[in-house]
């Protein structure tokens, strides 16, 4: 209860903080207008951005080339359920951003995949014919509804997001993630905290092995490392939070997504 307590002040906190962005860094809230996000904390943000990238290079990196070399089909197997648990928190955010009909196709995905599909290893419902969409997540939501970005910030291990994404990121332990509320807090002898973080560390484990080239080349013909990747991923953001304030609805042809093959041409 307490621990509850705990993550709904701060998630109000910086929803507050959001909405109250002023002249000095921090961005207004003004619906549907394009923004320049400010980075407000760009020293802390660069300490933390050296954090994460002495820890990528002494630990994830390592372990992302050494999933790289296991079978395909263990590599695609992993895609495939870290993926379908994803598709747990974009029905809800489909629903809520006013997308019934996405929401109806992804948990029928999401029943044929982890069912059929030996909990979504197997992507079942692909070959059946179910469209694939883009994951949509709370902050994306908050965007569509006109909530601004704040201000960008470098999160420990967890990476790029935006005050906005942040806060989103809060509604997952706040009863918005089914997989958070099954493994963490139900009752199954056979989930438990540990099945919560292992596939977290599995997803984050497969996005590095996506883009171990990517980011090698994105580092070396940057003169500004950080700066490239808070462009990338700001740019990233941007244009899903565009797409579904227009209504639109990206069906994916291919097994990458979000930015999981970074183009950094």
């Amino acid at each position: 209860m307490l621990k509850k307590l705990t993550v709904t002040i701060i998630y109000i906190f910086l929803l507050a903080f959001n909405a109250n962005a002023g002249s000095d860094g921090e961005l207004a809230l003004k619906k549907n207008q394009p923004q320049e996000i400010k980075d407000c904390f760009e020293k802390l943000n660069r300490a933390t951005f050296a954090f994460n990238q002495g820890l990528d290079k002494a630990l994830i990196k390592p372990i992302a080339k050494g999933y790289r070399n296991l079978p395909d089909p263990i590599q695609k197997g992993t895609k495939n359920a870290v993926t379908n648990l994803s598709t747990l928190i974009t029905i809800p955010n489909n629903i809520l951003q006013g997308d019934v009909k996405t929401a109806i196709i992804n948990t029928g995905r999401l029943v044929v995949n982890t069912t059929v599909g030996l909990l979504g290893t197997v992507d079942v419902a692909n070959k059946m014919g179910f469209p694939k969409y883009e994951k949509e997540d709370y902050g994306q939501t908050l965007g569509k509804w006109g909530v601004g970005p704040g201000c960008y910030l470098v999160l420990p291990v967890l990476g790029p997001s935006t005050v906005r994404d942040t806060a989103g990121s809060f509604a997952n332990v706040l009863g918005g993630d089914p997989w958070y509320n099954a493994s963490v807090h139900g009752n199954n002898e056979f989930l438990s905290e540990g099945a919560y973080l292992t596939s977290k560390a599995l997803s984050g484990i497969d996005f590095r092995s996506d883009n171990l080239e990517s980011l090698d080349n994105l580092e070396k013909n940057s003169i500004d490392f950080y700066a490239s990747l808070r462009s990338l991923y700001l740019q990233d953001r941007e244009n899903k939070i565009k797409k579904n304030q227009r209504g639109t609805v990206e069906v994916i042809y291919k097994d990458e997504e979000d930015w999981e093959e970074i183009d950094n041409k």
